[in-house]
């Protein structure tokens, strides 16, 4: 799974106009106009950063051959889940820029409006703040550093499971 993220990575590295099948197809859906990200709140980015993660996920499992659905789904549940999400945080927060720490705080200091949902508060609250980070390279277009923290965090997951 981490080889094709990778590749995912390397791909990215062709100007937009190079680009072809998801990521052109997504810069076309959202345009290449200059969006002010600031003005979306936290939760609004992580909304669609959640979105965007989960389909990045989903890509890489499907991506590990076919499968009985439920498996697939096993998969990327715990992937996706808030805990797996905060324990990346934990490898990814010293590689963070400023600017990107600051998004990341925004939306884990965020009023929560529903209660996690069989996780901790403290999971929740980072995993909101991974989604937050994850929406805002999206739509500030900044695909490869998107693609680049989440293998690195898959990475640190994968390393808590050889233990």
């Amino acid at each position: 799974m981490e080889k094709d993220l990778e590749n995912e990575i390397e791909g990215d590295a062709a100007g937009p106009a190079e680009q072809t099948g998801w990521q052109a197809w997504l810069r076309e859906l959202k345009g290449e106009k200059e969006i002010d990200v600031q003005s979306y709140s936290p939760l609004t980015l992580a909304y669609i950063g959640d979105g965007i993660y989960n389909l990045i996920i989903k890509v890489l499992v499907v991506s590990g051959g076919n499968r009985p659905v439920r498996k697939l789904h096993e998969e990327t549940s715990s992937i996706v889940k808030a805990s797996a999400q905060s324990e990346m945080m934990r490898a990814l927060q010293p590689l963070l820029t400023e600017e990107e720490h600051t998004i990341y705080r925004r939306g884990r200091n965020t009023k929560m409006v529903s209660p996690a949902k069989n996780q901790s508060l403290t999971d929740y609250r980072r995993a909101t703040g991974f989604e937050a980070l994850i929406g805002w390279l999206f739509l500030k277009n900044e695909e490869k550093r998107l693609l680049e923290l989440i293998r690195i965090g898959l990475e640190h997951l994968n390393e808590g499971k050889e233990v």
